[in-house]
């Protein structure tokens, strides 16, 4: 038998092992988990921005109070203007800073806005691993701004 007839891959071989590749990445990847990465962090806090923007935005046209309700219990951010809603997924950290009372009345886990533009003020923390977004509604002005936070690995 020639030598040269047995070296090397047939396609048959190589389709074959491309198959089980294939079918073994269908099964386990799955399992993988999928981890927040940096950006979309940083696209959760611009949403929660957006949301409470939206919100301050639709007190001042509609000159009534509106609030967006912040559930770190439920992750979830809701508007009080419309029906848009952000869930935050569990491998982020979650917390929220917020009024205990606004205008003399019980706050219930709510950023509020009133018709002349101003709140009462609130902080939503969001963070994974190396970074940290806090979206901060300003209790006087009702202006809300997004700062990032690096936060060091040791």
């Amino acid at each position: 038998m020639n030598e040269s007839a047995e070296q090397g891959f047939t396609l048959l071989e190589m389709v074959c092992v491309l198959a089980i590749i294939a079918l073994l990445s269908a099964v386990f990847l799955p399992f993988i988990p999928h981890e927040t990465s940096r950006s979309r962090l940083q696209a959760y806090a611009l949403q929660a921005a957006t949301l409470l923007m939206a919100d301050r935005d639709a007190a001042i046209q509609r000159h009534i109070s509106i609030a967006a309700l912040v559930d770190a219990g439920g992750r979830t951010i809701r508007s009080g203007a419309s029906q848009a809603a952000i869930r935050i997924p569990d491998d982020v950290h979650f917390e929220a800073v917020l009024p205990q009372t606004c205008h003399r009345q019980a706050a219930l886990s709510t950023i509020r806005f009133f018709a002349d533009g101003m709140s009462c003020g609130g902080t939503i923390a969001l963070a994974r691993f190396d970074a940290a977004y806090e979206v901060r509604v300003n209790w006087l002005t009702g202006r809300v701004e997004i700062v990032s936070r690096d936060i060091g690995i040791n």
